[in-house]
């Protein structure tokens, strides 16, 4: 399985789920991070992606080279990231034939409802267990 790891800005949340992806799933799985910068990129690179990608055109094309794709919600949000998540890369990403398991963070002012507040490293659990079901499939 061949997973797209999808952040921006600091690349903190996307190093968070590589570590822990890296650390529960079998040692085949090709984690891919792509970053809407290159410093995103390289920590998720440090936390044990094999591949790594940055900006526009990175995300663009590696979005349908994938078997699932995992990020904050927001990657599927145009100009989200403080302006980092381009149209192109929120339209290419949800347009994916990829499954997406999605964090629920969106800071400001979009509420999606229907969610329990969860510490962000109980969601990277939950997370990491769709990962492993979607793997099981």
């Amino acid at each position: 399985m061949r997973i797209a790891v999808v952040d921006g800005q600091g690349g903190g949340i996307g190093k968070h789920i590589t570590e822990k992806l890296r650390k529960e799933l079998p040692e085949g799985t090709e984690i891919l991070a792509l970053g809407t910068n290159a410093l995103a990129t390289a920590v998720m690179l440090r936390a044990g992606a094999n591949e790594g990608a940055s900006g526009e055109n990175a995300v663009v094309l590696n979005a349908g080279r994938v078997d699932l794709i995992v990020g904050p919600i927001s990657i599927v949000v145009p100009n989200s990231m403080l302006g980092e998540l381009t149209p192109k890369m929120a339209e290419a990403i949800a347009q994916s034939a990829a499954a997406k398991i999605l964090l629920p963070l969106i800071p400001g002012r979009t509420t999606i409802v229907g969610l329990k507040s969860e510490p962000l490293p109980h969601l990277i659990d939950e997370l990491v267990r769709k990962v492993r079901e979607a793997q099981a499939d």
